[in-house]
């Protein structure tokens, strides 16, 4: 099905350099027994418009499973085959399998990226697999061909939220430019389950901990490293101004980020393995490392922070800190992430929304938006292609009724 759009395109918008989805399936995936929707060979914005509960979050979410990681639910693969949908017919309902594909062009030549699970016997859940260019590939690999950056409104007070969920939106975006960074992580926690696990039952003679120690001393400085880099290079590119959004200031937080600030890391991890040692034998698990990192942001100009501030101030901010994010990777990595903006525009006033919609234009890549009222995105510079998603279906049309664009 093609999603249609006028060809006239905002001089304000940068050449078709960078990437655009060109073509989209979905099939047996939530709501949708099967989609399948094409696009213009240009990165225009895409307006999923639609009544509540209709799918457009789901098309969004499809589309965050082609970067490495679990999308922006963050559900386990099992969850996401369309069973119970009403129209889906009955042997695909109770299948698990679903899959979720794309056809992309791109500076370097054209792409095509996939995941899902295969069809398994007896009713089971299959393995979630990755296909690039129709080879099997790996999450890794995606992360070299792709980055998604998302925002939904569940992120809102992300700023301002536990530790846990602030580390967490950080190590996203360093994935984008560092997708290593996801396996250290992995190998930290496993290693940090493992030394608890020892030390709850009473297990390990003095060697074991000392080895499982120097693991997470090594590793959990390359993880602070890295965030290190990515929050110093944030912190100057989101502190230049926005209009009508606030300038952010970034900072990383930590015992260990600070020794790092000051010695030479090898001498950071000999510290952390001291304090890990005393605190063992003391009886308590706790040890320095990336699992007590703290992400900062504040208000630019009052110095604000971001937990200290305003529900609609902290949402200002995280929308700087996703943009700022997505310069950088155009700027640094010459390859700008999908943007996925999932029901933010009906939050935000009037000004900010044309600032948004003129930040985002500005952008190389493509960049989705999802929302209740097509009048809403009026405003939006160039001529965005309208999704109309409604019970699980979508189409396109040239222009919407409601939609009365300024001169």
């Amino acid at each position: 099905m093609l999603v249609s759009h006028p060809s006239a395109i905002a001089a304000s918008r940068p050449p078709a350099t960078a990437l655009a989805i060109t073509k989209l399936r979905l099939n047996n995936f939530r709501n949708y027994q099967s989609l399948d929707l094409d696009f213009p060979n240009e990165p225009v914005s895409i307006v999923l418009v639609g009544p509540n509960g209709a799918g457009k979050t789901n098309m969004l979410e499809a589309l965050s499973l082609l970067a490495p990681g679990r999308g922006l639910r963050r559900a386990k693969a099992d969850l996401l085959p369309g069973r119970g949908s009403g129209k889906a017919n009955p042997e695909m309902a109770a299948s698990l399998a679903w899959s979720v594909s794309a056809q992309l062009i791109t500076d370097d030549a054209p792409l095509s990226l996939g995941t899902g699970t295969l069809p398994q016997d007896h009713g089971e859940a299959g393995r979630r697999v990755i296909k690039i260019n129709g080879e099997f590939s790996s999450q890794a690999a995606l992360a070299e061909h792709l980055a998604v950056s998302w925002l939904t409104p569940d992120m809102d007070g992300v700023l301002a939220a536990a530790p846990s969920e602030r580390r967490r939106f950080l190590d996203r975006l360093v994935i984008a430019f560092d997708p290593a960074h996801a396996g250290r992580i992995q190998r930290y926690e496993k290693a940090y389950r493992q030394r608890n696990r020892l030390m709850e039952e009473n297990h390990g003679d003095q060697h074991w901990f000392e080895a499982l120690e120097a693991q997470l001393a090594e590793s959990g400085m390359a993880i602070i490293a890295a965030r290190q880099a990515l929050v110093e290079a944030l912190d100057i590119e989101a502190a230049s101004p926005w209009p009508t959004f606030p300038a952010a200031r970034l900072r990383l937080e930590g015992d260990a980020e600070d020794w790092l600030a000051t010695m030479p890391a090898v001498d950071a991890e000999d510290r952390i393995r001291g304090e890990a040692r005393r605190h063992r034998l003391n009886g308590t698990a706790t040890m320095p490392g990336p699992m007590n990192s703290l992400l900062v942001v504040s208000h630019s100009d009052t110095g604000q922070d971001a937990d200290m501030s305003s529900t609609g101030e902290q949402k200002a901010l995280v929308i700087s800190v996703i943009l700022a994010h997505a310069r950088l990777q155009s700027k640094r990595l010459k390859r700008p992430p999908l943007l996925l903006l999932d029901d933010i525009v009906s939050h935000l006033d009037e000004a900010r929304r044309r600032s948004l919609f003129d930040l985002t234009t500005n952008l190389s890549g493509q960049v989705w938006f999802s929302g209740t009222d097509a009048a809403m995105f009026a405003d939006m510079p160039g001529q965005p292609s309208f999704v109309f998603v409604d019970a699980g279906e979508a189409k396109g049309e040239p222009y919407f009724p409601a939609v009365v664009r300024s001169s």
